[in-house]
């Protein structure tokens, strides 16, 4: 099974990711902004479920790649490592802007802001990719299942988002106010988690599989 060592690092990871200014945070920012607090929690449910749904099918179907064609997993890590690259460098690019740009919303009832949510995070491949890209990177085949292994790092990664999604919901005025003010702030958070994915991707190509 995971070690604590490398359970950590992915905790560290995931909590990096999630602050980074994104589809979902924007999304989340406005609704609370627009329609209330309760409103954001409505559809920060949908995010939640989009999670599941993204995690189970990498999940699945890694294992299923892995157990009838194992080469393919080399195959998986170069391109997870390529896709973090990128990210890396949309995050610094010449003329890149923070996301993090409230927009004014219409009021929904609470079942269009559960599937609003949901299809929000559905409808953002980053997620899926970045499971694809960062599990992995911290699971071992040697060490058990990977099925097992990718269900704990996962239930982590959703964890640490929803409960950091969560305080962003309920803290959203102040939070759209406060990076609003700095943008120098942003400019050092995205050059930190370029920095993070880059690290990551050289990790993830230099790294033998066993």
């Amino acid at each position: 099974m995971i070690g604590i060592g490398p359970w950590v690092a992915f905790a560290v990871v995931s909590l990096g990711m999630v602050c980074a200014p994104g589809p979902n945070m924007v999304y989340l920012i406005s609704r609370s902004i627009t329609q209330g607090r309760r409103a954001g929690v409505y559809s920060l449910g949908g995010v939640a479920l989009g999670f599941v749904v993204y995690l189970g099918a990498t999940m699945f179907g890694l294992v299923a790649i892995f157990h009838v064609v194992p080469t393919l997993y080399r195959v998986i890590k170069w391109a997870g490592a390529g896709y973090l690259l990128w990210l890396a460098w949309q995050a610094v690019k010449p003329g890149s802007a923070s996301m993090l740009r409230p927009q004014t919303l219409t009021t929904e009832s609470p079942r269009k802001l559960f599937l609003k949510g949901l299809m929000t995070n559905l409808l953002n491949p980053k997620i899926a990719v970045l499971y694809v890209s960062l599990l992995p990177q911290f699971e071992n085949p040697a060490h058990g299942s990977l099925l097992a292994q990718g269900a704990i790092l996962g239930v982590t990664q959703i964890t640490i988002s929803l409960t950091v999604n969560l305080l962003i919901v309920l803290s959203a005025s102040r939070i759209a106010a406060w990076f609003g003010t700095r943008p120098t702030w942003l400019k050092v958070q995205r050059w930190f988690m370029a920095t993070v994915l880059t690290g990551l991707a050289v990790k993830l190509a230099v790294e033998r599989t066993t």
